[in-house]
């Protein structure tokens, strides 16, 4: 009889509600680039981010707390917030010591989308904090949920890619019945050694280059272990996760 714990991977966050989220690790992934953006912020000293899933909050509880409103909508910086969802803006000089209210087309809808479903044990992912993604849900002997941001409900490939980076760290501690794990692997196996070009490929990649030059981020965001820390939520808040 097989004893590991299982893991699976949604694809996109209208498939969400069809895995059991309780008792399991979900791992919120959105690699362009709020899962990025929680991971360079957390490294250089933010207190905590604090994610919500509309503009509308993030900015009554900036004002509330004296946190800083950050986020987006399509790709840019939404009316009345004061940053915007690039990791690189978000350096120790504006960061440390405060706290960010971030919002984000997909990645924080998709969290607060977990929270309703069940989830009691959410961190992010990427390809900034891989291995301490990867570290966490082996340690945790639970079942493992892989949820893609996606965008708008519909599949994206850098996410995917994210899945597959992971479930091939880690395949050899779980029991992996899921054809979506498969596919997902399958894809960064073929892929791995060329991820940036392979890059240029996507639609998010043209969204967020073609129209707005945002190259660094994308390279930033592809990169493993840039921001090696692990998001943790926890009482409404993200956080580095000390173990």
């Amino acid at each position: 009889m097989d004893t590991k714990p299982s893991l699976f991977t949604s694809l996109s966050p209208a498939l969400i509600n069809l895995y059991d989220l309780r008792n399991a690790v979900v791992v919120i992934i959105d690699v362009f680039r709020a899962t990025s953006t929680i991971a360079a912020a957390l490294q250089n000293g933010a207190k905590a981010v604090i994610p919500v899933d509309s503009v509308h909050l993030a900015i009554e509880m900036s004002k509330k707390l004296h946190c800083i409103a950050a986020g987006e909508r399509d790709g840019v910086m939404a009316e009345g917030l004061q940053h915007g969802n690039s990791p690189l803006e978000y350096t120790s000089e504006l960061i440390k010591n405060k706290t960010l209210v971030l919002t984000t087309t997909n990645g924080t809808r998709l969290l607060h989308l977990a929270l309703d479903n069940g989830a009691d044990n959410i961190i992010t992912g990427t390809f900034c904090n891989i291995s301490s993604v990867c570290d966490y849900v082996v340690k945790e002997q639970k079942n493992v949920i892989l949820a893609c941001a996606g965008w708008k409900d519909k599949f994206n490939l850098e996410d995917t890619l994210f899945a597959g980076a992971v479930i091939n760290r880690v395949k050899e501690h779980f029991t992996i019945h899921c054809d979506s794990s498969l596919a997902a692997e399958y894809l960064y196996s073929q892929h791995k050694s060329n991820l940036l070009s392979f890059a240029k490929n996507f639609t998010h990649f043209h969204r967020l280059v073609s129209r707005f030059g945002y190259v660094e981020d994308i390279e930033y965001c592809l990169t493993e272990d840039n921001a090696n820390i692990l998001p943790l939520y926890m009482d409404g808040k993200l956080m580095a996760y000390t173990g």
